[in-house]
């Protein structure tokens, strides 16, 4: 299985790959259940984390600001 270690928000994991094996180093790739499912452009990565952020479901992901 290829898998990578991707960052978020101070966040890293490791994911499949299995589904995105065009995916290369640097890319954006919006990840599900432990599974990249598609890869993205920088403008679409950015747009989805700030929606996701103010809706407020990274909380239970990230760490403590004063961590």
């Amino acid at each position: 299985m290829r898998a990578a270690r991707v960052q978020f928000g101070g966040i890293v994991r490791e994911v499949s790959l299995s589904f995105v094996p065009e995916a290369n180093v640097g890319d954006y790739v919006m990840v599900h259940v432990g599974y990249a499912i598609s890869c993205v452009d920088s403008v679409e990565a950015e747009r989805t984390y700030k929606l996701l952020e103010e809706m407020g479901a990274l909380e239970a992901e990230l760490p403590p600001a004063d961590a």
